[in-house]
């Protein structure tokens, strides 16, 4: 028969944090009448207590399992707060469960919820002998096996929140929801509670924020260099100024908000604006930040490098100006030990100097064969008894030098001596056949200015007449002026005239046209000798000379 005990109006208790605080808690009362029982579990607490001596707890508990036998029904000792447990106190606690009749022990923590379960199940297997014996498992190996289940239940947990949860503005009442039905929810719920798993997704929500603030950050960094290009790029206007005295600068440029936000609150990334995603522009209060303030300053030495730079490459031109070693030809290598020094290498890659120096020989060259060329002028009278070729014979080229070697303006030439060469046999070939092709002044022929000048006065038909075109297959009257003088513009009409029908019709890949001249001798600002008349409005316009 089940052994029965009475407790009369005995309240229930959960945690000992409602002793003497029962008021603040819900009040369970034992139900009335006898209860029947089928076993004991045996509780000692191994625990150092206040005011506690453990000796006499364990002589209560001798006492207490000595009237639990009379009732002949299983018995289990359990250790609790063995996560507080004294080393004495549990040995102490095996060696009285080993002298009643070999007790078993379980060893337990309620609050790491270690062994709890495997205590009634003890107990349930002495009761019915048909079920398993469980394996009574100390205390530390137990914490550690189940510290290895919640580590691997929460890497689940963890797992399946960062899969759903993607936004820092994520809710635990709709995501708890979505993750109800999901085992690794459960698992974790079931070993830690509900509560440590909305801490672990605030931790996972709180982290989404902080790198999203910082993504942003990275953002507003990498952007304020420009901005401070854009806004200050002179540095005398922000080196003499205080960092407060920049940033009022800063605000009263006419593209400051291009640039910046000012915001009502801050710090920024503790405002809506972090979520503002549309709106790029740098928060303000961002520049009183170190990472801003190092920005500024690296900003500041830039500015003060670049004109360090120009400075160099400055003196580095003016001392090319003013050295006598510099000369048209010179290579870079013989010129450089004249012209280096050390501050130059300290500011500018030795490529910089190189580079200048290229377009430094580039106008000494330029400017050498321009004088040659004037000293090619000045010794005509060398060019005139030469071959009828024009190719002049070494005999020839060595007068020519021996002629103008004397002179400074060839002795300059004196590291381009092929270049020198080629100047002088290009001004003989001018000599011999002077057209505006070989003429040295090249663009700048007075032949070639003639013809650009002329096609730049001149207004063509088609130009003249944008909206109403006269394209060339469908011209069946052609109107042509003839400018030139001393009879030359008639009598290239008459010329003209001559290849035509009786009636002034002349026929160009099978097509006929009407040919109307217009020769003009005289002074084309007189109204009698306007290209354009009233009758005649011109298709185009040959011009005559007389080169004799």
């Amino acid at each position: 028969a089940a052994t029965k005990l009475a407790s009369a109006e005995k309240l229930m208790y959960f945690c000992t944090d409602q002793l003497g605080l029962e008021q603040d808690f819900e009040q369970k009362q034992m139900p009335d009448g006898k209860l029947p029982v089928d076993g004991f579990l045996l509780c000692v607490d191994v625990s150092r207590g206040m005011n506690r001596n453990f000796d006499e707890q364990l002589k209560f508990v001798s006492n207490l399992y000595n009237q639990l036998a009379k009732t002949k029904k299983p018995v289990v000792v359990v250790l609790t707060k063995c996560d507080e447990g004294v080393e004495r106190y549990i040995r102490d606690a095996h060696a009285f469960a080993l002298g009643k009749k070999n007790l078993q022990v379980v060893e337990t923590s309620a609050r790491s919820n270690v062994n709890v379960e495997l205590a009634f199940s003890t107990l349930v297997q002495l009761v019915d002998k048909s079920r398993g014996k469980a394996k009574i498992i100390p205390y530390f190996e137990a914490l550690k096996q189940q510290s290895q289940q919640i580590a691997a239940a929460k890497d689940k947990y963890e797992w399946l929140v960062s899969r759903i949860v993607k936004s820092h503005n994520e809710a635990w009442p709709n995501v708890s929801r979505k993750m109800q039905p999901a085992p690794e929810y459960q698992d974790y719920v079931y070993l830690e509670g509900t509560q440590k798993a909305k801490k672990l997704f605030l931790q996972h929500v709180q982290r989404l924020k902080q790198e999203h603030i910082e993504r942003r950050r990275k953002m507003y960094l990498a952007l304020l260099p420009q901005a401070l290009d854009a806004l200050v790029p002179d540095l005398d206007e922000i080196d003499h100024l205080s960092r407060a005295k920049a940033e009022k600068l800063l605000e009263a440029k006419p593209d400051f908000l291009k640039w910046f936000v000012v915001l009502e609150e801050t710090p920024w990334d503790a405002t809506s604006h972090v979520d503002n995603v549309d709106n790029e522009r740098i928060p303000f209060d961002l520049l009183e930040t170190p990472a801003a303030e190092q920005l500024y300053e690296a900003h500041l030495e830039k500015l003060r490098n670049e004109r360090k730079r120009a400075e160099m490459r400055r003196a580095f031109r003016e001392n090319l100006e003013t050295s006598p070693f510099v000369t048209p030809g010179k290579p870079w290598e013989e010129a450089r030990s004249f012209i280096m020094n050390e501050d130059f290498y300290l500011w500018l890659d030795e490529s910089v100097y190189v580079d200048i120096y290229g377009k430094h020989q580039k106008q000494l060259i330029d400017k050498a064969k321009e004088d040659f060329q004037e000293l090619l002028l000045e010794y005509s009278e060398l060019f005139y008894e030469l071959e009828l070729d024009a190719k002049p014979s070494k005999e020839k080229m060595g007068v020519i030098q021996e002629v103008l070697g004397e002179e400074q303006r060839f002795k300059a030439l004196q590291k381009l001596q092929a270049e020198r060469d080629a100047l002088i046999l290009k001004h003989i070939h001018f000599v011999y056949h002077p057209t505006k092709e070989t003429c040295p002044s090249c663009a700048a022929c007075v032949d070639a200015r003639v013809e650009q000048l002329l096609g730049s006065r001149f207004v063509r038909p088609a130009e003249r007449h944008p909206k109403n075109p006269l394209p060339d297959h469908n011209v069946d009257r052609i109107n042509l002026v003839i400018l030139g003088k001393d009879g030359l513009a008639r009598e290239l009409a008459n010329e003209i005239r001559a290849l035509c029908t009786s009636d002034d019709k002349y026929v160009i890949e099978g097509k006929m046209y009407e040919l109307s001249l217009r020769p003009i001798e005289g002074n084309v600002r007189l109204p009698v000798n306007a290209f354009q008349t009233p009758t005649f409005q011109p298709h185009g316009c040959l011009c005559l000379y007389n080169s004799k």
